[in-house]
């Protein structure tokens, strides 16, 4: 699946080489609560057609109905206008109507028929791993792209609206054998572009999701050539030194936001054991690296457990602090000693109450998540 600002974007460009009319609406600013974070896009074609989102579904309602239904303003909204800012939610009734959350209120920016060459440089951009800076001045609706970096983020003032748009993030998988095809699928239907390299002609040979680019390259000569950045994430679902450690190395020197590995506790130790006495790490330099990944939900199958990887590779991607007491090693630990206490005193099997609720006291530090 396409990452879906390029989703909206593509499918925008082929209404306009068409001969189509149709409105860009982006998100430009939010107050309190909102159901789509700022920057977010949608398009709407003159007969109804729409792609994207930037609400939960009241809102595009009504574009749609200002833009195709509602015949006079809809022939000035078609011709030519400049940009366009509405304001959705700013009282109780209206954001009950729109269906926002308590308190939210959202401003969108509406570009009537958008340049097609314009767009299509920026989805060209785009391609060649670009982020690009997309500024809109409002009020003619010129529009200029420039290169920008990773730590911009829209902009809005009374002249201008600069959105950032990005290549979709991307997924190594190390290892094609069953977990991996299983992370790969949920990977895809996250938007994440998925490269899987394996080696073994064995393991090749079942692959089963073709959505993924599968390659026989060994993995950290894959890492060195994909150039990983901050929209880039490498996982080892495998048990295999050969092919994990290198690869492994070669990531925690790129900009990867998520480098992680599978597998037990005893696992994950000898391996940093390995990386610390023959490739000259430490605990320090190897902070990064994940493992056992996963945020624990008692997961026990393939899917279950793509589940639960996923969940933190999400986490990571949205900047979301996980608390330690949630993933997967330390609830390990944390069940085996209920477990052994227990045991001693002749007690039963602890519960998931007994695995979670003491991560809810309020004595933990929810800002460690190493």
């Amino acid at each position: 699946m396409e990452n879906l600002d390029v989703l909206v974007l593509r499918r925008l460009l082929e209404w306009r080489m068409s001969g189509h009319r149709a409105v860009l609406a982006t998100v430009a600013r939010t107050w309190g609560s909102s159901p789509r974070p700022e920057g977010s896009i949608m398009a709407v074609r003159e007969d109804g057609a729409v792609v994207g989102s930037v609400s939960g579904g009241c809102i595009e309602d009504d574009i749609v109905h200002r833009y195709c239904r509602e015949k006079e303003e809809a022939t000035t909204l078609r011709h030519g206008c400049s940009p366009r800012l509405l304001k959705y939610g700013i009282g109780a009734d209206e954001a009950h109507r729109f269906g926002l959350p308590c308190g939210g209120t959202l401003e969108v920016l509406l570009e009537f028929d958008p340049d097609a060459s314009g767009l299509g440089e920026l989805l060209a951009m785009l391609e060649r791993g670009h982020l690009v800076s997309r500024s809109v001045r409002l009020r003619d609706g010129h529009v200029a792209l420039a290169s920008a970096t990773s730590t911009d983020q829209l902009e809005v003032d009374e002249y201008t609206l600069k959105n950032i748009f990005g290549p979709g993030y991307r997924m190594l998988l190390i290892g094609a054998g069953q977990l991996a095809e299983y992370v790969a699928t949920m990977a895809i239907f996250s938007g994440f572009d998925v490269t899987v390299c394996d080696p073994r002609e064995e393991y090749r040979g079942s692959w089963s999701v073709a959505a993924a680019k599968l390659t026989s390259e060994m993995p950290d000569e894959v890492v060195a050539k994909m150039k990983p950045d901050r929209r880039t994430c490498i996982i080892a679902p495998t048990h295999d030194p050969k092919l994990d450690d290198l690869a492994l190395l070669e990531a925690l020197d790129s900009d990867a936001f998520y480098v992680g590995s599978i597998g037990s506790r005893r696992n994950n130790m000898a391996r940093r054991e390995r990386l610390i006495e023959h490739f000259n790490h430490s605990e320090e330099s190897l902070k990064r690296l994940r493992g056992p990944i996963g945020i624990f939900i008692g997961s026990k199958v393939p899917a279950e457990i793509a589940i639960s990887v996923m969940a933190e590779v999400i986490a990571a991607k949205n900047g979301v602090i996980v608390p330690d007491q949630f993933m997967v090693g330390p609830a390990k630990e944390r069940r085996t000693g209920i477990a052994s206490l227990d045991t001693l005193a002749g007690g039963a099997e602890p519960t998931k109450a007994d695995i979670l609720l003491p991560a809810l006291s309020p004595a933990f530090d929810i800002s460690n998540d190493d």
